[in-house]
C-alpha cells in the first residue's frame, strides 16, 4: 500500500555532505511523525532526527548542529540534509514514519529500505 522510498546515500570523504530524501507514496491520507534512524554493522539502530507534521524536530545528540531534517508536504518527502560528516557517521539510514492509510482507520509505522552512507578519505 504505502511505500518509503530512500536516496541520495553514497561515499563521502570526512567534512563532506550529503542529502538524504524519502519519499512516501500510496494512498495516503496524511502523514504524522517523520525520521531518519540508522545502523551500523554490528549495531543497533538509533534514532538520527525526528520531525513531526507540525514541523518540531528532535535530533540525537552525536547529529546536533550537523544534521538538519525537514519536509516537504506536498511531497510526501522529508530530507536530511548532513553537513561535516565523520566517518563514524557511516551507517545505513532507514526513513521512518506514521502514515494514515485513505482507506484505513489507523495510523501505521512504515520503514523505508535503506541507503548506504559511507564516510571515508
Amino acid at each position: 500500500q504505502v511505500q518509503l522510498v530512500e536516496s541520495g546515500g553514497g561515499l563521502v570523504q570526512p567534512g563532506g555532505s550529503l542529502r538524504l530524501s524519502c519519499a512516501a507514496s500510496g494512498s495516503i491520507n496524511s502523514i504524522y511523525t517523520m525520521g531518519w534512524y540508522r545502523q551500523a554493522p554490528g549495531k543497533q539502530r538509533d534514532m538520527v532526527a525526528t520531525i513531526t507534521n507540525g514541523g518540531s524536530t528532535n535530533y540525537a545528540d552525536p547529529v546536533k548542529g550537523r544534521f538538519t531534517i525537514s519536509r516537504d508536504d506536498a511531497k510526501n518527502t522529508v530530507y536530511l540534509q548532513m553537513d561535516s560528516l565523520k566517518p563514524e557517521d557511516t551507517a545505513v539510514y532507514y526513513c521512518n514514519a506514521d502514515i494514515g492509510y485513505i482507506y484505513g482507520l489507523n495510523i501505521k509505522n512504515y520503514w523505508g529500505q535503506g541507503t548506504q552512507v559511507t564516510v571515508s578519505s
